[in-house]
Protein backbone atom coordinates (compact mmCIF):
# COMPACT_ATOMS: atom_id res chain seq x y z
CA UNK A 1 0.00 0.00 0.00
CA UNK A 2 1.48 3.20 -0.90
CA UNK A 3 1.80 6.11 2.02
CA UNK A 4 -0.30 9.25 1.38
CA UNK A 5 1.93 11.81 0.82
CA UNK A 6 2.17 14.58 4.01
CA UNK A 7 1.05 17.71 2.61
CA UNK A 8 3.19 20.19 4.33
CA UNK A 9 0.88 22.92 4.04
CA UNK A 10 -1.61 21.41 6.26
CA UNK A 11 0.96 19.80 8.48
CA UNK A 12 1.98 23.34 9.08
CA UNK A 13 -1.74 24.46 9.89
CA UNK A 14 -2.74 21.49 11.45
CA UNK A 15 0.24 22.08 14.18
CA UNK A 16 -0.95 25.76 14.52
CA UNK A 17 -4.89 25.09 14.86
CA UNK A 18 -3.49 22.71 18.08
CA UNK A 19 -1.24 25.21 19.56
CA UNK A 20 -4.16 27.64 19.16
CA UNK A 21 -6.75 25.24 20.63
CA UNK A 22 -4.37 24.76 23.72
CA UNK A 23 -3.91 28.13 24.34
CA UNK A 24 -8.11 28.50 24.49
CA UNK A 25 -7.84 25.88 27.27
CA UNK A 26 -6.83 29.04 28.97
CA UNK A 27 -10.50 29.71 30.20
CA UNK A 28 -9.60 33.58 31.09
CA UNK A 29 -8.13 34.55 28.00
CA UNK A 30 -11.05 33.41 25.97
CA UNK A 31 -13.69 36.76 26.38
CA UNK A 32 -10.62 38.80 25.08
CA UNK A 33 -10.34 37.04 21.65
CA UNK A 34 -12.06 39.27 19.25
CA UNK A 35 -11.18 42.71 20.91
CA UNK A 36 -13.11 46.07 19.79
CA UNK A 37 -9.15 47.45 18.74
CA UNK A 38 -5.89 45.66 17.47
CA UNK A 39 -3.11 45.02 17.39
CA UNK A 40 -3.88 43.33 21.22
CA UNK A 41 -1.01 41.17 22.86
CA UNK A 42 -2.92 38.99 25.17
CA UNK A 43 -0.55 38.21 28.32
CA UNK A 44 -1.05 34.98 29.97
CA UNK A 45 -0.14 35.98 33.96
CA UNK A 46 -1.34 32.65 35.63
CA UNK A 47 0.57 31.44 32.47
CA UNK A 48 4.08 32.68 33.41
CA UNK A 49 3.66 31.97 36.73
CA UNK A 50 3.41 28.23 35.98
CA UNK A 51 6.44 28.79 33.71
CA UNK A 52 8.46 30.83 36.29
CA UNK A 53 7.98 27.77 38.74
CA UNK A 54 8.37 24.96 35.92
CA UNK A 55 12.06 26.23 35.29
CA UNK A 56 12.60 26.60 39.39
CA UNK A 57 11.62 23.00 39.59
CA UNK A 58 14.04 21.74 37.26
CA UNK A 59 16.67 23.63 37.85
CA UNK A 60 16.42 23.62 41.52
CA UNK A 61 20.25 24.65 42.23
CA UNK A 62 19.63 27.80 40.02
CA UNK A 63 18.78 31.50 40.75
CA UNK A 64 16.64 33.05 37.88
CA UNK A 65 16.96 36.16 37.19
CA UNK A 66 13.96 37.13 34.70
CA UNK A 67 16.06 38.82 31.71
CA UNK A 68 13.86 42.01 31.20
CA UNK A 69 14.06 43.12 27.77
CA UNK A 70 12.23 40.16 26.77
CA UNK A 71 8.74 41.29 27.79
CA UNK A 72 8.90 44.72 30.46
CA UNK A 73 4.94 44.80 30.97
CA UNK A 74 4.65 46.02 34.96
CA UNK A 75 2.12 43.31 35.14
CA UNK A 76 4.48 40.60 33.86
CA UNK A 77 7.28 41.91 36.27
CA UNK A 78 5.04 42.38 39.31
CA UNK A 79 3.90 38.38 39.13
CA UNK A 80 7.13 37.77 38.48
CA UNK A 81 8.66 40.01 41.52
CA UNK A 82 6.25 38.32 43.62
CA UNK A 83 7.27 35.02 43.41
CA UNK A 84 10.67 35.81 44.32
CA UNK A 85 12.43 36.11 40.89
CA UNK A 86 15.62 38.11 40.62
CA UNK A 87 16.04 40.40 37.50
CA UNK A 88 18.28 41.30 34.83
CA UNK A 89 19.05 44.63 33.65
CA UNK A 90 20.29 46.40 31.01
CA UNK A 91 19.59 50.35 31.10
CA UNK A 92 18.54 52.97 33.98
CA UNK A 93 14.30 52.59 32.84
CA UNK A 94 14.99 48.63 33.50
CA UNK A 95 15.94 48.73 36.63
CA UNK A 96 13.95 52.05 37.47
CA UNK A 97 10.87 49.27 36.53
CA UNK A 98 12.22 46.76 38.93
CA UNK A 99 13.14 48.86 41.60
CA UNK A 100 9.53 50.70 41.57
CA UNK A 101 8.11 47.24 42.69
CA UNK A 102 10.28 46.92 45.62
CA UNK A 103 12.24 44.67 44.28
CA UNK A 104 15.86 44.83 46.62
CA UNK A 105 18.87 45.30 44.79
CA UNK A 106 20.16 42.46 45.51
CA UNK A 107 17.63 40.71 43.42
CA UNK A 108 19.45 42.61 40.61
CA UNK A 109 22.20 41.75 38.11
CA UNK A 110 23.47 43.39 34.91
CA UNK A 111 24.62 41.24 31.97
CA UNK A 112 24.89 43.92 29.30
CA UNK A 113 28.65 43.44 28.27
CA UNK A 114 28.87 47.00 27.10
CA UNK A 115 26.96 49.43 29.37
CA UNK A 116 26.36 53.54 29.60
CA UNK A 117 28.36 55.33 31.90
CA UNK A 118 25.13 56.70 33.52
CA UNK A 119 23.52 53.36 34.14
CA UNK A 120 26.38 52.09 35.87
CA UNK A 121 26.68 54.73 37.95
CA UNK A 122 23.03 54.78 38.75
CA UNK A 123 22.78 51.04 39.03
CA UNK A 124 25.76 51.27 41.66
CA UNK A 125 24.35 53.93 43.69
CA UNK A 126 20.85 52.48 44.10
CA UNK A 127 22.97 49.39 45.51
CA UNK A 128 22.88 47.19 42.48
CA UNK A 129 26.76 46.13 41.84
CA UNK A 130 27.23 42.77 40.06
CA UNK A 131 28.01 43.89 36.07
CA UNK A 132 29.17 41.75 33.08
CA UNK A 133 32.46 42.27 31.58
CA UNK A 134 34.52 41.44 28.34
CA UNK A 135 36.73 44.11 27.07
CA UNK A 136 39.41 46.04 28.55
CA UNK A 137 37.58 49.35 27.97
CA UNK A 138 34.40 47.87 30.08
CA UNK A 139 37.14 46.90 32.91
CA UNK A 140 38.44 50.76 33.13
CA UNK A 141 34.88 52.34 32.47
CA UNK A 142 33.39 49.55 35.64
CA UNK A 143 36.45 50.62 37.91
CA UNK A 144 35.93 54.31 37.45
CA UNK A 145 32.00 54.43 38.30
CA UNK A 146 31.49 51.87 40.48
CA UNK A 147 34.56 50.80 42.43
CA UNK A 148 34.43 47.41 44.25
CA UNK A 149 31.95 46.12 41.85
CA UNK A 150 31.34 42.66 41.32
CA UNK A 151 32.45 41.81 37.44
CA UNK A 152 31.68 38.73 35.68
CA UNK A 153 33.18 38.07 32.33
CA UNK A 154 31.14 36.70 29.29
CA UNK A 155 32.69 33.64 27.36
CA UNK A 156 31.83 33.47 23.49
CA UNK A 157 30.22 29.77 22.54
CA UNK A 158 28.74 28.61 19.27
CA UNK A 159 25.31 29.71 18.39
CA UNK A 160 24.33 27.08 16.01
CA UNK A 161 20.91 25.50 16.45
CA UNK A 162 19.57 28.65 17.63
CA UNK A 163 17.00 30.87 15.93
CA UNK A 164 18.29 34.43 17.18
CA UNK A 165 21.98 33.60 17.20
CA UNK A 166 23.97 36.40 19.45
CA UNK A 167 27.48 35.16 19.99
CA UNK A 168 29.22 37.55 17.11
CA UNK A 169 28.58 40.75 18.98
CA UNK A 170 29.57 40.09 22.79
CA UNK A 171 31.84 37.26 24.18
CA UNK A 172 35.62 36.18 24.25
CA UNK A 173 37.68 33.76 24.28
CA UNK A 174 38.81 31.95 27.56
CA UNK A 175 42.31 33.11 27.39
CA UNK A 176 41.38 37.26 27.64
CA UNK A 177 38.35 36.19 29.52
CA UNK A 178 41.39 35.56 32.08
CA UNK A 179 43.10 38.53 30.97
CA UNK A 180 39.76 40.31 31.52
CA UNK A 181 39.50 39.19 35.04
CA UNK A 182 43.28 39.69 35.77
CA UNK A 183 43.03 43.35 34.87
CA UNK A 184 39.58 43.28 36.99
CA UNK A 185 41.27 43.03 39.90
CA UNK A 186 43.85 45.43 39.08
CA UNK A 187 41.30 47.65 38.84
CA UNK A 188 40.12 47.56 42.01
CA UNK A 189 37.03 45.57 41.38
CA UNK A 190 35.88 41.88 42.12
CA UNK A 191 36.82 39.38 39.90
CA UNK A 192 32.75 37.55 40.47
CA UNK A 193 32.50 34.80 37.72
CA UNK A 194 31.78 33.48 34.35
CA UNK A 195 28.90 33.81 31.90
CA UNK A 196 27.93 32.57 28.59
CA UNK A 197 24.67 32.64 26.08
CA UNK A 198 23.93 29.79 23.99
CA UNK A 199 22.10 32.22 21.81
CA UNK A 200 17.95 32.64 22.22
CA UNK A 201 15.50 30.40 21.63
CA UNK A 202 18.54 27.76 21.48
CA UNK A 203 17.42 23.64 20.33
CA UNK A 204 20.61 22.99 20.39
CA UNK A 205 22.38 20.62 23.43
CA UNK A 206 26.13 20.94 21.63
CA UNK A 207 26.09 24.42 22.88
CA UNK A 208 25.49 23.95 26.42
CA UNK A 209 27.99 20.86 26.23
CA UNK A 210 30.61 23.56 24.85
CA UNK A 211 29.66 26.50 26.94
CA UNK A 212 29.85 24.81 30.26
CA UNK A 213 33.41 23.12 28.79
CA UNK A 214 35.08 26.45 28.51
CA UNK A 215 33.05 28.03 31.53
CA UNK A 216 35.47 25.10 33.39
CA UNK A 217 38.24 25.64 31.43
CA UNK A 218 38.41 29.01 32.58
CA UNK A 219 37.54 27.97 35.75
CA UNK A 220 40.47 26.15 36.44
CA UNK A 221 42.80 28.88 35.07
CA UNK A 222 41.48 31.32 37.10
CA UNK A 223 41.72 29.25 40.21
CA UNK A 224 45.71 28.81 39.18
CA UNK A 225 46.42 32.65 38.56
CA UNK A 226 44.90 33.25 42.53
CA UNK A 227 41.51 34.03 41.78
CA UNK A 228 38.44 32.80 43.43
CA UNK A 229 35.42 33.15 41.12
CA UNK A 230 31.99 32.42 42.78
CA UNK A 231 29.13 32.18 40.06
CA UNK A 232 28.40 30.62 37.06
CA UNK A 233 26.11 32.38 35.22
CA UNK A 234 24.34 30.05 31.97
CA UNK A 235 22.48 32.68 30.64
CA UNK A 236 19.04 32.21 28.67
CA UNK A 237 18.21 30.08 25.34
CA UNK A 238 15.18 28.38 27.37
CA UNK A 239 13.37 27.74 23.67
CA UNK A 240 9.82 27.82 23.59
CA UNK A 241 7.14 26.30 20.70
CA UNK A 242 6.91 28.10 17.98
CA UNK A 243 6.03 27.07 14.43
CA UNK A 244 7.44 23.49 15.64
CA UNK A 245 7.99 21.76 19.31
CA UNK A 246 10.93 22.75 21.23
CA UNK A 247 12.96 20.84 24.00
CA UNK A 248 11.24 20.56 27.36
CA UNK A 249 13.40 21.94 30.23
CA UNK A 250 13.06 19.56 32.54
CA UNK A 251 15.43 17.56 29.29
CA UNK A 252 17.60 20.97 29.06
CA UNK A 253 17.85 20.92 32.96
CA UNK A 254 18.88 16.89 33.13
CA UNK A 255 21.19 17.45 30.58
CA UNK A 256 22.60 20.34 32.23
CA UNK A 257 22.94 19.20 35.18
CA UNK A 258 25.15 16.29 33.81
CA UNK A 259 27.61 18.57 32.27
CA UNK A 260 28.14 20.26 35.56
CA UNK A 261 28.58 17.10 37.46
CA UNK A 262 31.33 16.02 34.48
CA UNK A 263 33.03 19.30 34.33
CA UNK A 264 32.49 20.89 37.29
CA UNK A 265 32.15 18.47 39.98
CA UNK A 266 32.53 21.18 42.71
CA UNK A 267 30.01 23.23 41.89
CA UNK A 268 30.48 27.10 42.29
CA UNK A 269 29.38 28.61 45.00
CA UNK A 270 26.45 30.23 43.48
CA UNK A 271 24.40 29.15 40.00
CA UNK A 272 22.39 31.66 37.86
CA UNK A 273 20.69 31.91 34.81
CA UNK A 274 18.38 34.19 32.94
CA UNK A 275 15.45 33.31 30.99
CA UNK A 276 13.72 35.97 29.21
CA UNK A 277 11.26 34.36 26.56
CA UNK A 278 11.35 31.03 28.18
CA UNK A 279 9.27 32.72 30.55
CA UNK A 280 6.99 34.74 28.70
CA UNK A 281 7.69 33.70 24.89
CA UNK A 282 4.62 31.10 24.20
CA UNK A 283 2.27 33.13 27.47
CA UNK A 284 1.79 35.92 24.40
CA UNK A 285 -0.98 35.90 21.81
CA UNK A 286 -0.94 38.80 19.28
CA UNK A 287 -4.41 39.63 18.16
CA UNK A 288 -4.30 41.12 14.73
CA UNK A 289 -7.01 41.64 12.15
CA UNK A 290 -7.01 41.60 8.42
CA UNK A 291 -7.19 44.92 6.69
CA UNK A 292 -6.43 43.94 2.76
CA UNK A 293 -5.56 40.96 0.61
CA UNK A 294 -4.46 41.10 -2.98
CA UNK A 295 -2.46 38.87 -6.15
CA UNK A 296 1.19 40.05 -6.37
CA UNK A 297 2.09 37.59 -9.98
CA UNK A 298 2.13 33.61 -8.50
CA UNK A 299 1.85 34.93 -4.67
CA UNK A 300 -1.05 35.31 -2.55
CA UNK A 301 -0.28 38.48 0.01
CA UNK A 302 -2.15 39.05 3.01
CA UNK A 303 -2.23 42.29 5.33
CA UNK A 304 -2.68 42.66 8.82
CA UNK A 305 -3.06 45.89 10.65
CA UNK A 306 0.82 44.88 13.01
CA UNK A 307 3.68 44.28 11.40
CA UNK A 308 7.98 44.34 11.70
CA UNK A 309 8.15 48.37 12.89
CA UNK A 310 5.20 47.56 15.62
CA UNK A 311 5.61 44.59 17.45
CA UNK A 312 7.36 41.93 15.11
CA UNK A 313 10.42 43.18 14.56
CA UNK A 314 11.95 39.34 15.22
CA UNK A 315 10.61 38.67 11.88
CA UNK A 316 13.17 40.71 10.34
CA UNK A 317 16.18 38.12 12.31
CA UNK A 318 14.44 34.66 11.24
CA UNK A 319 12.01 34.12 13.49
CA UNK A 320 8.37 32.36 12.39
CA UNK A 321 5.26 32.45 14.39
CA UNK A 322 2.01 30.30 13.82
CA UNK A 323 -0.28 31.67 12.08
CA UNK A 324 -4.34 31.00 12.44
CA UNK A 325 -7.50 31.79 11.41
CA UNK A 326 -11.09 30.96 11.98
CA UNK A 327 -12.41 29.81 8.99
CA UNK A 328 -12.37 26.34 7.04
CA UNK A 329 -11.52 25.55 3.64
CA UNK A 330 -8.61 24.71 1.01
CA UNK A 331 -5.63 26.06 2.98
CA UNK A 332 -3.24 27.83 0.28
CA UNK A 333 0.10 29.33 0.82
CA UNK A 334 0.21 33.16 1.95
CA UNK A 335 2.68 35.96 2.38
CA UNK A 336 1.95 38.22 5.31
CA UNK A 337 2.67 41.79 4.90
CA UNK A 338 2.74 44.49 7.79
CA UNK A 339 0.59 47.64 8.14
CA UNK A 340 3.31 49.99 7.31
CA UNK A 341 4.21 51.56 3.85
CA UNK A 342 7.99 50.26 3.95
CA UNK A 343 8.63 47.18 1.52
CA UNK A 344 10.74 45.52 4.61
CA UNK A 345 7.64 45.29 6.65
CA UNK A 346 7.00 41.66 5.64
CA UNK A 347 5.61 39.66 8.97
CA UNK A 348 6.40 35.84 6.94
CA UNK A 349 5.88 33.94 4.12
CA UNK A 350 5.04 30.31 3.27
CA UNK A 351 1.87 30.58 5.91
CA UNK A 352 -1.04 28.02 5.13
CA UNK A 353 -4.19 29.67 5.57
CA UNK A 354 -7.65 29.11 4.55
CA UNK A 355 -9.03 31.96 2.35
CA UNK A 356 -9.15 34.81 4.71
CA UNK A 357 -11.81 37.95 4.29
CA UNK A 358 -10.82 41.68 5.43
CA UNK A 359 -11.96 42.18 8.89
CA UNK A 360 -11.13 38.74 9.99
CA UNK A 361 -9.05 38.34 13.08
CA UNK A 362 -5.25 36.85 12.86
CA UNK A 363 -3.82 35.07 15.54
CA UNK A 364 -0.50 34.97 16.14
CA UNK A 365 1.28 33.10 18.79
CA UNK A 366 4.16 32.92 20.58
CA UNK A 367 4.34 36.66 20.59
CA UNK A 368 5.09 37.30 24.52
CA UNK A 369 8.33 38.08 24.02
CA UNK A 370 10.11 41.09 22.15
CA UNK A 371 7.16 42.40 20.74
CA UNK A 372 6.05 45.36 22.62
CA UNK A 373 9.32 45.95 23.80
CA UNK A 374 10.64 46.02 19.82
CA UNK A 375 7.90 48.19 18.70
CA UNK A 376 7.91 51.26 17.27
CA UNK A 377 4.95 53.79 16.09
CA UNK A 378 6.67 53.85 12.74
CA UNK A 379 3.88 55.79 9.88
CA UNK A 380 2.21 56.85 12.77
CA UNK A 381 0.63 53.29 13.58
CA UNK A 382 0.04 52.15 16.87
CA UNK A 383 2.05 49.86 18.79
CA UNK A 384 0.14 46.78 20.20
CA UNK A 385 -1.95 46.65 23.37
CA UNK A 386 -1.41 44.68 26.05
CA UNK A 387 -3.81 43.01 27.80
CA UNK A 388 -2.62 40.95 31.31
CA UNK A 389 -5.52 38.49 31.97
Amino acid sequence: MVKEAINPLSLQYEFAKRYFQEFLSRDALTPHLRPSKTPTLLMDLQGIKSRYLEVKYHFPQFKVYYAVKANDHPEVLRVLAELGSGFEVASTEELRRVLSLGVKPERVISSNPVKPPEFVEYAYRQGVNRFVVDSFAEVEKVSKVAPRSRVYVRLVVPNEGSDWPLSKKFGVDVDTALEVLLLAQDKGLVPYGLTFHVGSQCNNFRNWLIGIKKASELWQKAKARGLKLQVLNRGGGLPVKDTYEALRIEDIAYYVKGLLQKFMPSLPHELQMEPGRGIVGDQGLLVSRVIGKAKRGEENWLYVDTGVFNGLAEALGGIRYPFYLEREGELKEWTIGGVSCDSMDVVARKVALPEPEVGDYLYILSAGAYTTVYAASFNGFPQPEVLCV
